[in-house]
């Protein structure tokens, strides 16, 4: 298993006090994807530039996508502008993939990070080690859960992350959940001057 899959399958398991943002998960997926690829040294970080390193064979179809994804030539990708790119869409992406592999089975009950109702895990060897993951609190799943608001947390970089790259992915993981926010914290706004406005009209 990889760490997006594990990370995809804590959100599953842990009660969270809210409903999980799809765009928060989906920038914090992005973010495990580029640690397991700075893991496989198939890149480095130059400064926040992602420079790719060798190409190595990847068994996992999405993680293996998101090496074919990289840019190849300068100037290279920033570590945010990968997140925003390669994050979209990404936490349905791998939910699919789980279902494609028989990690999750269909029930017609609430799956508490969505609310879609029906997603629920299946016992299975990759959820009790992403729960061991979890339980041992391994730096960077908890660092990634926390930027995805999982359990009901959401604060800063976290102890324990001695690599100066992967400790750059998290701090840019937070740095962009905060300013997908801060857009929805904007938008809201936005709507409720707005609805205000219209009923302003028709008093």
């Amino acid at each position: 298993m990889t760490t997006p899959r594990d990370l995809l399958i804590v959100a599953m398991d842990v009660e969270s006090g809210r409903p999980l943002e799809r765009g928060d998960l989906s920038l914090a997926l992005a973010g495990a994807e580029l640690i397991d690829l700075l893991g496989a040294r198939a890149v480095r970080l130059d400064g926040d530039q992602i420079v790719p390193g060798y190409r190595p064979t990847i068994p996992d179809r999405l993680l293996d996508q998101a090496a074919s994804s990289l840019v190849q030539q300068t100037p290279y990708e920033s570590v945010d502008d990968w997140l925003w790119r390669r994050g979209e869409g990404l936490a349905a992406a791998y939910l699919a993939a789980l279902e494609d592999d028989g990690q999750v089975t269909r029930e017609h009950r609430r799956w508490r990070p969505f609310r879609t109702g029906r997603t629920v895990l299946a016992d299975s060897p990759a959820r009790r080690q992403a729960e061991d993951r979890w339980t041992s609190q391994e730096a960077v799943l908890t660092t990634l859960a926390s930027a995805a608001g999982i359990n009901g947390t959401r604060t800063g970089d976290e102890p324990g992350v001695t690599d100066d790259a992967v400790s750059t992915v998290l701090v840019a993981v937070h740095d962009a959940v905060r300013e997908l926010e801060a857009e929805r914290q904007r938008r809201s706004l936005e709507k409720a001057a707005f609805d205000n406005i219209w009923r302003g009209n028709g008093d």
